[in-house]
């Protein structure tokens, strides 16, 4: 059976996510990852602290908070920007480029297909398994059992986390909407 246009679709997704990466090199690519990680994290558990000193320019707390978060967020985005930089200009008079840019490609296929990997186990949470594309195409039935997979492994591993019993700072706005089982440390 011939690739359908969803076939051809993923595979550029891969494609042009593994270029992009092929261009920008590993380690720009892995630092840029964790610099959203850790810029979505700071904003999470400092953000409502930077709110307080909001309180004279923003009257609404619901966006006062929202306000220290993406100041947050977005400081934390330039800071790691700049390391960014400076670690890839360091890779780039080593002489490392070439491997770094081998490694960067190999990076950008994993999260093109990890990208396909969600949008196919969203989309199969709608009704489109009914559609033509969807039972005709290559790939979907492939990266569908990935993202079971997938779904299955985190339903499992945020169980067990959950059945331990977290334990969230106390400075964490909203955590008891968020987390109802939280626990604040004593």
């Amino acid at each position: 059976m011939p690739f359908t246009w969803v076939d051809w679709a993923i595979v550029a997704i891969v494609a042009i996510s593994a270029l992009i990466s092929l261009s920008r090199g590993f380690v720009k690519e892995a630092l840029s990852l964790v610099t959203w990680i850790i810029a979505g994290v700071v904003a999470w558990m400092f953000g409502g602290s930077l709110s307080e000193y909001l309180a004279g320019y923003i009257e609404t707390p619901s966006a006062r908070v929202i306000a220290g978060c993406a100041i947050m967020f977005v400081a934390t985005l330039i800071v790691g920007a700049m390391i960014n930089y400076l670690i890839g200009e360091l890779v780039r008079v080593t002489g490392l480029s070439g491997t770094d840019r081998f490694l960067g490609m190999a990076f950008g296929a994993a999260r093109g297909v990890l990208l396909v990997v969600v949008a196919v186990g969203l989309l199969s949470l709608g009704p489109v398994q009914q559609d033509g594309w969807w039972k005709e195409s290559q790939l979907v039935p492939k990266f569908l059992l990935v993202a079971d997979w997938s779904k299955n492994l985190i339903l499992g591993w945020s169980s067990q986390w959950l059945a331990s019993g977290i334990s969230v700072p106390a400075e964490i706005p909203f955590k008891e909407q968020l987390l109802p089982t939280a626990k604040t440390p004593q």
